[in-house]
């Protein structure tokens, strides 16, 4: 099961942290990932990483801006996000149980509840 959590509304240019807790057999000894889905849009890639941590990737529309990283000792994956701006306004979902190194959310077979991010300019 995962719990993401750490949402909330804040102003353009502010920083947010998404936490997501892992816990029992969601496979996270593999990738794990956030995704977004915005309304009105499709679910889409923001950043992944490997279980052992050494390895991130991150959206080009986020690149700079958010850091992922994981505490394999918490069984937690973070998202740092700055300098927020209005079109990163969307559900935030972490996902995990991805065998292959992968950005597609077919791929994951665990997803958290969700955590809504509202950026207001």
């Amino acid at each position: 099961q995962l719990r993401d959590s750490g949402g909330g509304l804040v102003h353009t240019g502010d920083s947010l942290r998404l936490s997501c807790a892992a816990s029992g057999r969601t496979g996270t000894r593999y990738t794990m990932a956030w995704f977004r889905q915005a309304p009105g849009k499709e679910r889409e890639f923001v950043a992944r990483i490997l279980w052992s941590g050494i390895i991130s990737d991150h959206a080009d529309s986020v690149k700079g801006r958010f850091t992922i990283s994981r505490d394999n000792a918490k069984n937690t994956v973070y998202l740092q996000m700055n300098s927020l701006k209005s079109e990163d306004t969307a559900v935030y979902y972490c996902a995990a149980g991805a065998t292959k190194w992968s950005r597609d959310p077919e791929d994951f077979g665990s997803w958290g509840q969700g955590t809504q991010v509202t950026v207001s300019s």
